[in-house]
């Protein structure tokens, strides 16, 4: 492993735009598709996401809200959710949603890239890219195909805009071969797009650090020890994310090349590692402070597991990349919270609970119509399966966070 202090050469070796001689080589997971299924239990979430679909907009409340409402059905069906459960779950998500309304125009083949970033063309959008499954025999993964990651700046390297909740959808999309899923997230990921996608379609912001390291967590400490960093905000928020773009951008873009991928596939591994630590190993015992946003680079984290296996190995590397410039730029953002893994030490270990514990916590317990926590359980027990997990690890994070969990702190 690089030291972090290492000096990264002039001809970086790490990354590059559109690296397509290197990919991530992870085997896909089980794809659950319900459209066609006889039982009662897919059956009822098919027909949840389609009224969802109809029903709901993507954004809400003033445009700034996501709906999450797929996201805690299709994980609280993988962890076992019977259809009574899923009904009372879309009963309760969907108290605050939204129905449609018109865009101020349609969007057309000539003009789809005009009305990027426009939230208040998201049902537009949606029209638009139903009415493109004609041109490609009603198959929504080749739409995505032409539309995701086609053209000179292709969609795909602003994933991560709206908190990277375009990304997420699309993680779903594919793990449930969903194709109302698949046309939200286009939708989402059109109306999210913005300045995010200049980091991976320009490749000047690619370029050497004066310091290296494999190991995400590693610069992550060394972001928390960084004096620069200390006092650039005065409360921690999710607001201090644009400002850092904005103010500190050599920081960030510092940071981000940081990271060198000389091993992909382990180094992907030890950033999912990361992602469960920043939500779990960021709280103190007794506190129950997780946090709202911290938990996004969970659950994008474990979209981007989904997603490798496949989308074109061309963009794995700048996808991986893209989850780590919103990892440091929300960790900046939160003021770098310490990273203790003794945090993640249950005061009782494991002390014989399983997957089974977790998974009935999540679908049974009281947060179970809590969106975003029964995504991380999802996230980290996917985590546990891809990887293994013979010192449990992930096992005693997902125990330490469904037992201690009382809410999220912002």
């Amino acid at each position: 492993m690089a030291s972090i202090l290492s000096y990264v050469p002039v001809i970086n070796r790490f990354f590059s735009r559109n690296d397509g001689t290197r990919s991530i080589d992870i085997p896909p997971v089980e794809v659950h598709n319900v459209e066609t299924a006889p039982e009662k239990r897919p059956r009822t979430l098919k027909h949840l996401l389609k009224a969802n679909h109809v029903n709901h907009s993507i954004l809400y409340h003033d445009l700034e809200f996501h709906n999450h409402l797929p996201h805690i059905l299709c994980s609280a069906y993988l962890l076992g959710a019977d259809d009574k459960q899923l009904h009372k779950i879309y009963d309760v998500e969907s108290q605050e949603l939204e129905p449609w309304k018109p865009s101020p125009a349609e969007v057309t083949r000539d003009d789809w890239r005009y009305f990027l970033g426009h939230k208040d063309y998201q049902r537009a959008y949606v029209d638009f890219f139903e009415d493109s499954l004609v041109d490609h025999g009603y198959k929504w993964k080749k739409v995505v195909e032409e539309y995701m990651f086609g053209g000179e700046e292709p969609l795909v390297n602003c994933l991560i805009g709206g908190l990277g909740h375009p990304l997420i959808h699309l993680g779903y999309a594919f793990e449930m071969d969903n194709k109302e899923l698949g046309i939200e997230a286009l939708a989402m990921t059109a109306t999210q797009y913005n300045f995010l996608h200049k980091y991976i379609d320009d490749p000047s912001y690619s370029k050497p650090s004066s310091f290296s390291s494999t190991s995400p967590l590693e610069l992550l400490g060394k972001m928390a020890s960084d004096e620069r960093l200390k006092g650039l905000f005065k409360e921690p928020g999710f607001d201090n994310v644009d400002p850092f773009f904005e103010k500190h951008e050599d920081l960030l873009v510092e940071y981000w090349n940081a990271w060198s991928l000389e091993n992909p596939v382990k180094q992907f591994q030890e950033s999912q590692e990361a992602a469960v630590a920043l939500l779990v190993a960021t709280v103190p015992p007794g506190t129950h402070s997780y946090n709202f946003f911290v938990v996004h680079l969970l659950t994008t984290s474990h979209a981007v597991r989904i997603l490798l296996p496949v989308i074109p190995s061309k963009f794995h590397i700048n996808m991986v990349r893209e989850w780590w410039l919103l990892t440091i730029a929300v960790y900046a953002a939160e003021l770098c919270p310490k990273i203790d893994l003794d945090y993640i030490k249950h005061e009782e270990g494991v002390a014989g609970k399983q997957w089974n514990y977790v998974e009935d916590k999540a679908v049974n317990g009281p947060y179970a119509t809590d969106s975003h926590f029964v995504k991380a359980v999802r996230a980290m027990r996917e985590a546990a399966r891809t990887w293994g997990d013979v010192h449990e690890h992930y096992l005693a994070a997902a125990v330490r966070f469904v037992d201690d969990f009382e809410g999220w702190a912002f």
